[in-house]
């Protein structure tokens, strides 16, 4: 791995570059936040999913109600799109608290964030969305608000620097990250609730298409959502993208209404296969299938032999080929399993034949 290349590995998993033009990425911008805006549940009985955190939640939340008290601070961690952004709101919505939202790389001083603490209002929640891109100092400086709720305001510089402490109203605190791992221990710690948010099981997909639907005004049948459902790699925010793609094909092309038919063709047409793979995901695996056999190959050669940036292939493509069981990371490069070539129609070379590319893997 190029740990060098920090800026590019991050902009490729949050969704930056080359992870924002994809229908299956579950990045948003800002013109699709504003739309998720209107489907977003608004108390923890609407939200679908999650079943064991909001459980958690609600009685974090609702013993806070009966103390008086604020809740406890919280950490969301997760992949982009399962519901992190939402549930915050929903924290906000229950404690009957105004919320104010920013994000981690906003912060990249330590007075941006006394400002925004020092505005805060009693039991007013934070939400502090990609909390682990948060520059240091601030870091330092919230580990102080969290637990004594009072931060040091560092006025002057040098020898005649003094500080002036601020206390702080009680409030909550809510962090949302993708990376839990780049969190220091002692910003960790300081969370009083912390939850991991998995991905969907078809079934729910299913719930969140069905509610969207209702929402969006759009007729779609019980094999037309799980159609969609089974295609958005157990992510909300990928099914509604593609519930809304589907929506427009079916206004154009039939009669509005959204069947397990219209879905799969307009899926079709958007290049999503029946397993939520979309052109990259495709060309990954056809690379490393006909190019080279099935593998070992080497990363930064099969990102050449796609065409694509080998942050993009590593950071966009493999991480859902790897959890769908369709490509393997091993110390000798990148190796297809047998249900990459099952998927694609392809009969996997036997092992030790020219072009294989397998001989020694697994034996001689």
């Amino acid at each position: 791995m190029d740990w060098d290349d920090t800026g590019s590995r991050t902009r490729a998993t949050d969704g930056g570059e080359g992870a924002e033009e994809r229908l299956v990425g579950a990045a948003a911008d800002g013109e699709e936040q504003a739309v998720e805006a209107a489907l977003r549940p608004k108390s923890l009985g609407e939200f679908v999913g999650q079943e064991r955190v909001r459980e958690q939640l609600d009685l974090v939340l609702k013993a806070a109600l009966a103390r008086g008290a604020t809740a406890d601070h919280v950490l969301l961690s997760g992949a982009p799109g399962l519901g992190k952004t939402t549930l915050s709101m929903i924290i906000a919505a229950e404690m009957g608290a105004p919320i104010r939202i920013t994000s981690g790389p906003a912060i990249q001083h330590a007075g941006d964030l006394a400002a925004i603490l020092s505005s805060l209002q009693e039991g007013e929640v934070l939400f502090l969305d990609e909390i682990h891109r948060m520059s240091r100092p601030a870091e330092e400086m919230l580990y102080m608000a969290m637990e004594d709720f009072r931060v040091d305001v560092i006025v002057g510089k040098g020898p005649g620097a003094t500080a002036i402490p601020l206390e702080l109203p009680p409030f909550t605190l809510v962090g949302a990250t993708t990376r839990a791992g780049l969190l220091p221990p002692p910003l960790r710690d300081r969370f009083g609730f912390t939850a991991h948010m998995e991905f969907y099981a078809p079934a729910e997909l299913e719930r969140v298409v069905h509610r969207s639907a209702q929402l969006l005004d759009v007729a779609i049948d019980t094999a037309g959502a799980a159609e969609i459902a089974g295609r958005s790699r157990g992510t909300p925010r990928i099914a509604n993208r593609l519930l809304r793609r589907v929506r427009d094909y079916a206004q154009v092309k039939a009669d509005g209404a959204i069947t397990e038919e219209i879905a799969a063709t307009a899926l079709a047409v958007y290049e999503v296969d029946g397993r939520g793979l979309d052109r990259l995901d495709r060309a990954v695996l056809h690379a490393l299938l006909k190019l080279f056999g099935g593998g070992p190959v080497g990363l930064s050669t099969l990102a050449v032999a796609v065409g694509e940036e080998r942050e993009t292939v590593e950071e966009v493509a493999e991480p859902f080929l790897v959890r769908e069981g369709l490509l393997a990371r091993t110390p000798r490069g990148r190796v297809a399993t047998p249900a990459a070539w099952a998927h694609l129609g392809l009969v996997p070379p036997q092992a030790g034949a020219p072009g294989s590319g397998q001989q020694g893997l697994f034996g001689a």
